[in-house]
Parts: C-alpha cells; sequence; structure tokens
C-alpha cells in the first residue's frame, strides 16, 4: 500500500458523483490518499464533481480491502451511525489514520468496524451523504487540528478566481 499520513477509505461506493465530491474534499484538507473497494464506482469511474482536478495530485485506488496493511502508527477510523461509536464533537483525531466511511446505501460490515482502532459518528437528525459526511469530518480534524491555519493569505489563495470580495468593515446596526 502507498505511504500516507491521512487518507480515506470507501466502502464500495454507489456513484461518481459522490467519489468526485470526496475527491475535492480530499484536496481541500490534504488528504494524501482516496481507496475504494467494490465494483460500482469502477463502472463509472470519471469524476462528475471533481472540478478541481484533484485526481490529477491524490491517489484513488481500488483495493480488496480497507483493513491494509497500511502504515506504521495509522489508526483505523470507522465514521459510522452505529451504537456505541464515539459522537465526533468528543472525538481526538489520531495524527495518521485511514477514516473509513460506509456506502450510501449501506453500512460498514461489522468485521471491520470490530478492527477499527475507534468508530466514530457525526450527531445528527437522519443521515447525512458520503460527501457531506467526509466533508464534516476532514473539516472538524482541520479544525482541532491547525487554529491558525485560517487568514486572507489562505483565503487568497482558495477561492474561485471570480471572487475579489472583501469585507471592509462590519459595525452593529447598519
Amino acid at each position: 500500500m502507498s505511504s500516507f499520513k491521512i487518507a480515506i477509505g470507501l466502502v464500495n461506493p454507489k456513484t461518481p458523483m459522490n467519489v468526485g465530491a470526496v475527491m475535492r474534499a480530499a484536496g481541500c484538507y490534504q488528504v494524501d490518499a482516496v481507496f475504494y473497494t467494490g465494483q460500482r464506482f469502477d463502472r463509472a469511474a470519471k469524476f462528475c464533481t471533481d472540478t478541481k482536478e484533484v485526481g490529477q495530485q491524490i491517489t484513488l485506488t481500488g483495493v480488496a480491502t480497507l483493513l491494509g496493511p497500511w502504515p506504521k502508527k495509522t489508526a483505523v477510523v470507522c465514521v459510522e451511525l452505529v451504537e456505541g461509536a464515539t459522537p465526533l464533537p468528543q472525538f481526538r483525531h489520531p495524527e495518521s489514520a485511514i477514516y473509513i466511511f460506509g456506502p450510501e446505501d449501506g453500512t460498514i460490515d461489522q468485521s471491520l468496524i470490530d478492527k477499527a482502532d475507534a468508530v466514530v459518528y457525526i450527531p445528527t437528525i437522519g443521515c447525512m451523504n458520503l460527501a457531506a459526511t467526509v466533508n464534516v469530518l476532514l473539516y472538524d480534524r482541520l479544525a482541532k487540528r491547525e487554529p491558525n491555519l485560517a487568514s486572507d493569505a489562505l483565503i487568497r489563495e482558495s477561492r474561485d478566481t471570480n471572487n475579489n470580495v472583501k469585507v471592509n468593515s462590519l459595525t452593529p446596526g447598519e
């Protein structure tokens, strides 16, 4: 398996749109690799929503299993609505991890849950789709790990080329 610090594992993803959106999130949140199992995505391998062409910088690899072998000290973290899981606001992210997400129309197998180092869930009313869940998890990781990342320089580097809007002043009541 490839070397990485942060990776995403997708269990038999159903739609290329969700995989494309996961790839975009991977680029936004500095994920090193994305792995997936199953055959459904292979049938529609073109990224429909990878508008930033992240697939050219981050590997997307089909694998037989998401159990590894992974690089040393890599925590396996399953993200799923399962009883006994840790709520994401209470979770401390490991330094190196593969975050495994279930399919849009199913769940992560019990055998994989049993072998995970941690199982977390995002407390919501109802379930989110795959890409939304990946985005929330990765944002939570970033927010908890790098509080000094925010800056106007980051905004200028990250925003769309058609966006040149600034906040000139905020005066309450105006």
